[in-house]
């Protein structure tokens, strides 16, 4: 049985990195969503905080579980006995980069990746326009889950 992941830093979760998990199940009987950290990014939200969001939106999906991750994916994937990694590519710029990605990460561990077009609806949607949005006091509610939208509330006027 193959196994796929979807991994991001998910700062926050979008309905577009949404959008691509659910994709991703109907590929695959089983996804592993992975809540990672990259040390050249600064974050809204800390990694327990992107963790309970990412679970609170993917739950009660039949065969995805979400697990964090620090490192290289390619060893994520290992331990979670993964073989296909599955990333979204909004436009060229990005389907550039995941195939460099694509490419090194087959290289490094032989491991596959599926790279799936993002659906026009939420081809402009990133982490970063919802976080600069929230912060200059923008709705950003049908970009994102509800979790996602509370949270942002707290932490952008009360943190």
């Amino acid at each position: 049985m193959m196994k796929a992941v979807v991994a991001g830093s998910f700062d926050p979760i979008t309905n577009g990195h949404v959008d691509l998990v659910e994709r991703a199940r109907e590929l695959f009987r089983n996804v592993v969503v992975g809540v990672g950290v990259n040390d050249t990014k600064t974050y809204l939200f800390d990694s327990p905080t992107r963790l309970r969001l990412v679970r609170e939106t993917c739950s009660g999906q039949d065969g995805v579980t979400v697990e964090p991750f620090d490192g290289l994916l390619v060893d994520f994937c290992r331990e979670h006995d993964v073989s296909v990694i599955v990333r979204g590519a909004r436009n060229g710029s990005d389907f550039d980069l995941e195939v460099a990605m694509a490419q090194m990460n087959r290289s490094l561990t032989g491991i596959e990746t599926v790279i799936l077009p993002v659906d026009p609806r939420n081809a402009f949607i990133s982490s970063t326009l919802i976080r600069q949005i929230a912060r200059a006091g923008g709705s950003v509610a049908e970009y994102v889950p509800g979790a996602v939208v509370n949270e942002l509330s707290k932490e952008i006027h009360h943190g």
